[in-house]
């Protein structure tokens, strides 16, 4: 983020009426510029070398290089931006396939203009857009996949699931009570702020205490967080 706190975004979609909405919709909120349009992936993996912002907006269907293989390309350089997937398709196919390329969010285009301001800030916030039906989702991917999603049992704590299995909270050995509890709202599809409120602690905070859970659980990010409690009993699927 720039250091006047400005939220610097660039913008890949192969409509133009498609990018100049987005554009109004986005610069009409103080503290986001746009810096950088393109057509297609390549130019926009091109524009975020140029131009160096916090967020880039991706369509998923573009001609050549599509927003997927582009989300790839710009997740796998040094010091990345936040990737939010845009897309008229809700199909899981293209939201797994945006999540397993780096995307730290995924939203429809016809969401509200409120919603597209409140991604761009949530990602490049260094949040992820898990809304809970998106979480669901994954979840129900992941637990019924033949490959594990995330690490091996050989290879992470188990859970302490106390007196009467299956009733009350679960207790994670490594994890305090305060990150099994971040861990657990993870779960519910919350983000950083959400969960912030609920705890009464500050943004910064919950990042920290986020950071601890994927490192003590040795899993990449929050969306494997968020498998590993549901695999594990800490989250389910009633809560």
């Amino acid at each position: 983020m720039a250091a006047d706190g400005v939220i610097r975004v660039v913008l890949a979609d192969d409509q133009d009426l498609v990018r100049a909405g987005f554009r109004v919709i986005l610069e009409s909120e103080p503290g986001v510029q746009v810096v950088a349009e393109a057509r297609d992936g390549a130019a926009a993996v091109a524009a975020v070398a140029a131009h160096r912002p916090d967020v880039v907006c991706l369509d998923v269907q573009m001609p050549g290089v599509d927003g997927l293989e582009a989300a790839r390309r710009i997740t796998a350089t040094d010091d990345p931006p936040a990737v939010l997937v845009l897309t008229t398709f809700d199909t899981d196919e293209y939201l797994f396939d945006a999540l397993a390329a780096g995307a730290s969010g995924f939203l429809l285009k016809n969401a509200s203009p409120e919603k597209l301001i409140e991604a761009v800030r949530t990602v490049a916030a260094g949040d992820a857009l898990l809304s809970p039906d998106v979480t669901r989702r994954v979840i129900s991917r992941a637990t019924t996949a033949s490959v594990p999603v995330v690490a091996t049992a050989a290879e992470r704590p188990e859970p302490d699931p106390g007196p009467g299995r299956g009733h009350g909270p679960v207790a994670v050995p490594g994890l305090t009570e305060r990150e099994t509890e971040v861990l657990r709202l993870l779960g519910r599809g919350l983000s950083n702020a959400e969960i912030a409120r609920l705890l009464f602690v500050g943004d910064a905070t919950v990042k920290t205490h986020v950071s601890n859970v994927l490192q003590k659980l040795g899993v990449r990010d929050r969306i494997q967080a968020v498998v590993w409690a549901y695999e594990n009993g800490v989250v389910r699927s009633g809560d």
